[in-house]
């Protein structure tokens, strides 16, 4: 912490000593240390709280670079399937519509699946709100002993 060596505190010690007074050190070194300790306490808290916020950043980056992938793949997907429609085909013509009925569905399941992926991916704080849609939280059920659990979390 500090470089303090033995003959510093002895020379602080003899200063206040002298400053202080036989009665009044010992209670003004109960209060330094209680200072120091609430100092440390609140040090040691926002380094807790800074780590835990970068960790949630790091998970962030990942959910989006998981989320781009995943989107680039479906799109690939999806213009594949609408490649295989776009191209002639030797099949007769009856049997062409019906290709391109099921490239059509496979088409609408790939974009139903590609919007249920992005409503269920929570945005992140670096992409606008009005981006990504959202979907409503559902209400948890209260239970008495996470909650009494939780409760003894916040207080310690």
């Amino acid at each position: 912490m500090l470089d303090i060596g033995f003959l510093e505190l002895m020379l602080i010690g003899v200063v206040g000593l002298l400053v202080l007074g036989p009665e009044r050190l010992p209670r003004a070194a109960r209060t330094a240390g209680m200072w120091i300790g609430k100092i440390k306490r609140t040090v040691s808290g926002m380094q807790r709280e800074i780590s835990a916020q970068l960790e949630a950043e790091e998970l962030r980056q990942k959910l989006n670079e998981q989320q781009k992938k995943l989107d680039d793949s479906l799109k690939k997907a999806k213009l594949d399937v609408e490649s295989i429609a776009d191209s002639p085909s030797n099949a007769a013509p009856a049997s062409q519509s019906d290709t391109e009925q099921r490239v059509a569905k496979a088409s609408s399941r790939l974009d139903d699946a590609l919007q249920t992926v992005r409503e269920e991916t929570p945005p992140s704080s670096s992409t606008p709100a009005s981006a990504t849609p959202t979907r409503e939280a559902e209400p948890e059920t209260p239970n008495p002993e996470s909650a009494a659990l939780n409760k003894d979390r916040n207080h310690q």
